[in-house]
């Protein structure tokens, strides 16, 4: 799932608001077009929009007269993270780090050869970590030296 269409497709008030009306249970077009009140050809475009990028997905269900109807509900759970400051704009998704590991093991489930992609894959987590575990030792030494800046400071005593 690429987090640029997530964030393109949730830009969208009225994309938002169908995702609240289904929280509880799938509905069909004419559901969601009466609640929100917008017309039904508006509501099949943004359906169409939040199936394709995975937020979605339909199923037809038989009813006792007439043709089938076709229900959207939400597929799956997503989280994402917007922190913006001066500065910062950093969008976060848990466990986004992981998705191209899981989308190269299901393109091995298909019978795919990913053994070199893999690698290339294995060696960027390698240095990730290094750079992570880089990071750490400075910020602890930071820390380490600032307490004992705070430990060297003259007390001064009130009278």
């Amino acid at each position: 799932m690429d987090l640029e269409e997530i964030l393109d497709v949730m830009g969208c008030k009225t994309r938002r608001d169908i995702l609240d009306f289904l929280r509880d249970e799938p509905r069909f077009v004419s559901q969601i077009s009466r609640e929100l009140e917008v017309g039904q050809k508006a509501i099949i475009e943004h359906l169409r929009a939040m199936e394709e990028v995975g937020l979605l997905n339909s199923t037809f269900q038989k009813i006792n007269r007439g043709r089938p109807r076709k229900y959207y509900g939400i597929s799956r759970n997503i989280e994402f993270q917007i922190f913006i400051s001066q500065g910062i704009l950093r969008v976060k998704v848990p466990g986004h780090q992981f998705q191209e590991l899981q989308r190269l093991e299901e393109r091995s489930r298909m019978g795919e050869e990913v053994e070199l992609e893999l690698e290339n894959l294995i060696e960027e987590y390698d240095k990730a970590t290094a750079h992570a575990k880089e990071l750490l030792k400075k910020i602890n030494e930071r820390k380490k030296a600032l307490k004992k800046r705070t430990l060297n400071l003259p007390v001064i005593a009130d009278e």
